[in-house]
């Protein structure tokens, strides 16, 4: 990550998810002060963030104050960082991680039998765009 990225948070997601471009979806429109920038982990950015996490999750990482966050700890870093009332999600940390990463790795490894599969990462609209990483 350049300087440049490490002022704002980056949730990498699987761009062939539905139910992570639902995720990016749901956060865009929430996310009014817009911290967030996005980039899929097919992009040369979501590679290059793949080879710094041991294991190579593929399905969520939050790159954060010059940290990765993966699992169930980057879904709720997400709702920290969002703020107001979904800020209250973060109190779920509370549960110990083996548990957390539990429900988190079914739904992950059920997400496109569940949900289904795209066969192309999302394209942001023009507005949008600029809070996307690609390269």
């Amino acid at each position: 990550m350049s300087q440049q990225d490490t002022i704002r948070p980056v949730l990498f997601f699987d761009g062939e998810c539905n139910l992570c471009n639902s995720g990016v979806q749901f956060l865009i429109k929430r996310d009014k002060q817009q911290k967030f920038l996005f980039a899929s982990l097919q992009s040369p950015a979501g590679q290059r963030a793949l080879e710094n996490i041991p294991g190579h999750p593929d399905s969520f990482i939050v790159y954060d104050s010059g940290r990765y966050y993966i699992k169930s700890d980057a879904g709720l870093r997400v709702f920290k960082l969002l703020g107001g009332a979904w800020s209250l999600l973060y109190s779920l940390m509370i549960f110990p991680r083996f548990l957390r990463d539990w429900v988190y790795n079914i739904i992950a490894r059920n997400r496109y039998k569940w949900f289904g599969k795209r066969n192309e990462c999302m394209i942001p609209t023009p507005e949008l765009r600029a809070r996307f990483i690609d390269t």
